[in-house]
């Protein structure tokens, strides 16, 4: 009778509540692989980047902010200059719109071609006690 059709239905229910929990899990799992996908890429995107922090806004309007990269390169580890041809893929302040609140210049992304050039400018760096441009004292550091 009627607890017969109940408990038929409640089972009908039950299975229903477990495909839909095991299909919720399974889009939870794609979700979670998906954004360590992106979280890669983004190690990816960013591992050859140098973030040079001091430069005074406008200094790269004239030749752009790679010659500028490549005069900080020649003032500062001349070796490295004639040890490897340092290749820059892509240069820009970041972040892209200037802010009139912000009282220091915004830091210029170098983006390297290679990972290894990028490391081993950080690592020139490191190794002496200031950095320069123009003789000014500025920062290189890893781009996180």
């Amino acid at each position: 009778g009627r607890s017969q059709i109940c408990r038929e239905r409640i089972s009908e229910l039950d299975e229903r509540l477990e495909e839909i929990t095991q299909a919720e899990q399974k889009r939870e799992k794609r979700i979670r692989q998906n954004e360590n996908s992106v979280r890669e890429l983004w190690d990816n995107i960013k591992r050859a980047n140098i973030r040079i922090i001091g430069v005074p806004e406008g200094e790269e309007r004239d030749k752009g902010a790679e010659n500028l990269f490549v005069k900080i390169i020649e003032e500062n580890f001349p070796h490295l200059r004639k040890e490897t041809d340092i290749q820059v893929q892509e240069a820009h302040r970041a972040p892209n719109k200037r802010s009139p609140k912000r009282p220091t210049p915004r830091h210029i992304i170098i983006k390297m071609s290679k990972i290894k050039d990028k490391e081993r400018t950080l690592k020139a760096a490191r190794e002496r006690p200031q950095v320069t441009y123009k003789g000014k004292p500025i920062r290189l550091s890893e781009d996180f």
